[in-house]
């Protein structure tokens, strides 16, 4: 979620205003082969959701609010990372300045928001309705890769999920307390984030739906 009160801050205005022309630091193709035989992390993380009835997403059903929390960057902890970025432009192609948090230590680093994904696939015999975006990191980042965020619902049975897929390895940074720190504990905080993001996921989504049911049944004790 945007974290207005640091967005406010000169430094995070110039920092993010900074990543305009900022190139990411990876080659998207070398993803599709990427795994531990050529020095990349790849990690997987699913978290069921609510179910809704078969057939398409339902309004105000599990997959839409999903949807709006990650449209909005809620599914992050602010404990772990807090983000920055101009809510006024699209989501595709947005830049994002997040603020990784390592204790009492503090860094910025820049990714990029590419395409969105909204379409249903064909998994092993079975349709699923996927809605989800990812971003790639800029230079100066202290990592290297690429982290997808995806809603799914399976039509045949109305099962929800919220995927996490990162791609990911250290990057070659010149800072050397953000080398050591990151070394030390990056790749645990990295994992910790997903993890979180997963439960804080379900949390809101919910929260949310036990509103919908609430208002729901407002009028009928009116």
């Amino acid at each position: 979620m945007l974290d207005e009160r640091l967005a406010a801050t000169p430094r995070a205005q110039r920092a993010l205003a900074d990543l305009t022309d900022r190139p990411l630091n990876i080659d998207p193709a070398q993803l599709a082969g990427a795994g531990p035989q050529t020095g990349w992390n790849v990690d997987d993380y699913r978290q069921v959701l609510p179910a809704e009835p078969p057939g398409a997403p339902v309004a105000t059903g599990a997959f839409e609010i999903a949807q709006g929390l990650m449209r909005d960057y809620a599914f992050a902890d602010p404990k772990i990372v807090r983000a920055v970025y101009d809510p006024a432009h699209e989501l595709a192609n947005r830049n994002m300045l997040l603020q990784a948090r390592f204790g009492p230590l503090r860094f910025f680093v820049g990714c990029r928001v590419g395409a969105i994904v909204d379409e249903t696939r064909s998994v092993d015999g079975r349709q699923v309705r996927v809605w989800g975006w990812s971003y790639a990191t800029l230079e100066g980042h202290f990592e290297r890769g690429q982290m997808d965020y995806a809603v799914w619902k399976w039509l045949d049975d109305g099962a929800v999920e919220f995927r996490i897929h990162v791609v990911s390895r250290r990057a070659k940074v010149g800072n050397p307390i953000v080398r050591l720190g990151f070394r030390l504990v990056g790749r645990r905080q990295q994992q910790r984030f997903a993890r979180r993001a997963c439960e804080r996921t379900s949390e809101l989504v919910e929260r949310e739906l036990a509103s919908v049911r609430e208002r729901r049944a407002a009028p009928a004790r009116a």
